[in-house]
């Protein structure tokens, strides 16, 4: 854990180029079939991705800028809300607004904005660099596949290697079904929640659909996340209590269908980990590598659970990461 810790700025668009790589793989290989050289069948991959990601931020900068043109509206709503939450305080727990004031000035000279705004550029350029970085993995990992996997092969033992061509086979299957299922649920959670907010007139539904969509990648957390800040602007647009129960009605109508015909249709069985493990591996993942690491955390503890299903001393943990079968004849006595 100390060494995954320490590595992050290298393991961290390593891995995110890894699993791309797995992605694109089959598309690749068809582009390959069609007689197209190997190196451009990955440019073309890498081309859609980023195609795919130019077309999100578009639309997401679309929505923002029509956002940003009644900045002033929701700032003076902001300033309102703040102003009767201070004489909520001073009418009940008797701080004068005041003394609120000269707290908040306070703690404003302790955190001062330019530090902030160093924070934010410094961190965005961290970012663009391991994007870079991620797209230069996918291309090499692609690239040199049938090299890494013949090195693979060379460290198994004669009597091992059909199974270690099965691991191989399924961590690329399981990948490929995890993300592919992942992006087509994001894409149904885009048009249901942009329908239902804009039922419920939440303003700005497409960017709040699109953000809700897009918190998906982290399971439980991401989701709930969008729908909070959803509530937020609901708030401050002076939305009243009705319209916030309408939100949670479309957040819960989306939850369910999400979760009894989406997950079951379009993700499949996929990274089979049971509910306990996912919590525990997103927590970890947090303190490890931060966001990255919850959006990294589930597909990894897929293959770790792959590689132990397959390797018979470690058959007990993959059974312990996954999904309990139910028994036809019900529970015994010692279950």
């Amino acid at each position: 854990i100390a060494g995954l810790f320490f590595a992050k700025p290298f393991l961290i668009p390593l891995c995110f180029g890894a699993l791309f790589a797995m992605l694109f793989l089959p598309l690749s290989r068809w582009l390959e079939r069609k007689k197209i050289p190997r190196g451009l069948a990955i440019f073309i991959c890498i081309l859609l991705l980023l195609s795919i990601i130019t077309t999100i931020i578009l639309v997401i900068s679309w929505q923002v800028t029509d956002l940003t043109r009644e900045v002033t509206d929701i700032e003076n709503r902001v300033r309102q809300m703040v102003a009767e939450f201070e004489q909520f305080i001073s009418n009940y727990f008797g701080i004068p607004v005041k003394q609120q004031e000269k707290l908040l000035q306070q703690q404003a000279r302790d955190n001062p904005a330019n530090g902030i705004v160093m924070a934010v550029g410094s961190k965005l350029l961290s970012l663009l660099i391991d994007f870079i970085l991620c797209l230069v993995y996918i291309f090499l990992f692609m690239y040199s596949r049938s090299k890494i996997k013949q090195f693979i092969m060379q460290l198994i033992p004669d009597q091992q290697k059909d199974n270690a061509q099965q691991v191989i086979h399924d961590i690329q299957k399981i990948t490929q079904q995890y993300l592919t299922g992942l992006g087509w649920m994001i894409l149904c959670l885009w048009i249901m929640y942009t329908i239902g907010f804009s039922i419920v007139g939440v303003k700005y539904a497409v960017f709040f659909a699109i953000l809700c969509g897009l918190l998906e990648i982290v399971p439980f957390i991401g989701n709930l996340t969008g729908n909070l800040l959803a509530i937020l602007m609901v708030i401050i647009q002076g939305g009243g209590p009705g319209m916030i129960i309408a939100v949670l009605a479309t957040y819960a109508i989306v939850q369910f269908l999400q979760t009894y015909f989406l997950e079951p249709l379009v993700v499949g069985a996929g990274v089979n980990i049971n509910p306990l493990f996912t919590i525990i591996i997103l927590v970890l993942g947090e303190l490890v590598w931060g966001i990255p690491g919850m959006v990294l955390a589930i597909p990894l503890l897929g293959i770790v659970k792959i590689v132990c299903d397959h390797i018979e001393p470690l058959k007990p943990y993959g059974f312990l990461i996954g999904h309990e079968r139910k028994k036809k004849r019900g529970l015994t006595k010692n279950s």
